[in-house]
C-alpha cells in the first residue's frame, strides 16, 4: 500500500505556491518558469524536511537529489516498458501491460535544470557545479541513464542532433569562384 506522503509534499507545494501568490500584492507578476522554479525549490525543501532525520539545504548532496528523483516515479504518468515486456521495443504498443508508469525524461531534465537555477538564486549565487548538488555528474548520469532506458523500452534510439558547421560566407564564395 503506496503512504499519501507524497501527494501531501506536492499539495503543501502547490499551497505553498498560492499563499505566495496572494501574498505579493502590488509585486510584479513573476514569469511562468519563475514560478514553476518556486514551485519546485519549495516542493524539494519540504522533501528534505519530511526526512528522517531532516536534511538541511545546505547538507543536500546528490545522493538526496537522486532519491527525490526516484521518489517523483511514484506519480509519474509515462509507461515504461520493463525488458521482460512483451511490448519492450515497441514504439505503440497494441495493448496495455502491468509494467509501471514512470516520470517522463524530459519532465526530470526540466525539473533539474529548474531546481539547479533555484539553488544558485537561494542558496550559491556564484556557486560552482561542484556544490550545487543538481549540477553534479551523479545526477547527469542517472538523467543519461533515464533517457536511454526509456528510449529503449519505446525502440526509439536518441541521438543527440549534432550542430552543423556554418561556412563563412568569404569560404563559400571563394569556392563558388572556384567552381566556375
Amino acid at each position: 500500500m503506496m503512504s499519501n506522503k507524497g501527494k501531501d509534499i506536492l499539495a503543501r507545494g502547490s499551497s505553498l505556491r498560492s499563499c505566495d501568490d496572494d501574498d505579493r500584492g502590488g509585486a510584479p507578476t513573476l514569469s511562468r518558469y519563475e514560478s514553476q522554479k518556486r514551485r519546485d525549490w519549495n516542493t524539494f525543501s519540504q522533501y528534505l524536511k519530511n526526512q528522517k532525520p531532516p536534511v538541511a539545504m545546505a547538507k543536500c548532496k546528490s545522493g538526496h537529489v537522486l532519491d527525490f528523483l526516484r521518489y517523483l516515479d511514484q506519480f509519474g504518468k509515462t509507461k515504461v516498458h520493463s525488458q521482460g515486456c512483451a511490448f519492450f521495443g515497441l514504439p505503440e504498443p497494441p495493448a496495455s501491460c502491468a509494467c509501471p508508469l514512470k516520470q517522463a525524461w524530459g519532465s526530470l531534465d526540466a525539473l533539474i535544470g529548474r531546481l539547479r537555477a533555484a539553488y544558485e538564486d537561494n542558496i550559491g549565487g556564484g556557486c560552482s557545479t561542484e556544490t550545487n548538488p543538481f549540477a553534479t555528474g551523479h545526477v547527469r548520469l542517472y538523467l543519461t541513464e533515464v533517457r536511454d532506458s526509456q528510449a529503449k523500452a519505446r525502440g526509439v534510439s536518441y541521438k543527440k542532433k549534432k550542430k552543423q558547421k556554418k561556412k563563412k560566407w568569404r569560404t563559400a564564395a571563394l569556392d563558388a569562384a572556384g567552381t566556375s
